[in-house]
């Protein structure tokens, strides 16, 4: 039953990989209209999300928001067909990669790095356009309930060079671990773990349970903090991706809860240059500050 599905997913993503863009933009579209009818509590996930952290919005703009997110999704899960099972060429005019040059200096400097990859829709893609070009990495890996899919995705994610895929079981030492052997680590900053190890900071004016993560390995080992921004076309099916600036003075001599908040408002701008490009879907305010109700 395992290897048949297996092999069902396998030819699934195959074809995606390798069908024509018109074709691939075709399944995007459908799976998108689909998704709204199907998923309908994390549809009240995201318009729960957007009516929090965009207020000012009309209810309008933010279904128009809601829709274009779907889209967006569906569009992304295709598109691993793409990253897992397309020719490198495809790959590379799929996918725009710009500002590697301070990945590359930052290598070159031998400094730890901590590629800083908030949740954005294209940030599977951006993941494997850059370990065509990275020899060593790391990234963190939640394994996959279902055995076949999560098979998929492992081999997905480490198709090219070599990837050390970090259990969320070994958490920051895991991390850590691929830090001092030198790998630039790609990092996910801004998901809902818990209470544990969290700290409450604004995100949006909401506060968010939000791990400290980047701040502390920063100061401890030195690691420059280099954000990867990714965005996709829906006209044309491309995706950019920006390697920005290492970020300067972080976390200098701001508290770990003011270098946590610096992180989540420098999110909120990438965010707020397209909102729907977010991944929304995410219960991003699901663990609440003492004495405060639930949101969803």
């Amino acid at each position: 039953m395992t290897f048949s599905k297996i092999t069902l997913l396998r030819k699934i993503f195959s074809y995606f990989g390798r069908c024509p863009t018109a074709a691939r933009l075709r399944w995007g579209r459908a799976l998108g209209w689909l998704s709204m009818r199907l998923l309908r509590s994390r549809v009240h996930i995201v318009r729960t999300n957007l009516a929090l952290c965009f207020p000012d919005q009309s209810e309008q703009e933010r279904e128009r928001w809601t829709r274009r997110h779907f889209h967006l999704l569906a569009q992304s899960v295709v598109d691993r067909g793409l990253c897992w099972f397309g020719t490198p060429e495809a790959i590379r005019e799929t996918i725009a990669l710009n500002g590697f040059e301070h990945l590359e200096n930052a290598l070159h400097d031998q400094r730890r790095i901590l590629l800083l990859a908030p949740h954005f829709i294209g940030l599977d893609a951006a993941a494997t356009r850059m370990t065509m070009d990275v020899v060593e990495s790391a990234t963190m890996y939640t394994r996959q309930s279902d055995p076949a899919v999560d098979q998929i995705v492992r081999e997905g994610r480490a198709r090219f060079n070599k990837v050390h895929l970090i259990s969320r079981k070994d958490g920051v030492r895991g991390l850590i671990r691929q830090l001092r052997a030198g790998f630039p680590v790609y990092y996910l900053p801004d998901m809902d773990f818990g209470r544990s190890g969290a700290i409450f900071s604004p995100f949006f004016g909401v506060q968010a349970a939000t791990l400290p993560t980047t701040p502390h390995i920063a100061r401890t080992w030195d690691a420059a903090v280099i954000p990867v921004i990714s965005r996709l076309d829906l006209d044309t099916g491309k995706y950019q991706v920006d390697v920005l600036p290492p970020l300067e003075d972080f976390p200098g001599d701001q508290s770990t809860e003011e270098a946590t908040a610096r992180l989540n408002q420098l999110i909120e701008n990438w965010v707020r240059a397209d909102p729907p490009q977010y991944y929304w879907v995410h219960r991003r305010f699901k663990t609440r500050p003492e004495g405060q109700p639930k949101l969803y």
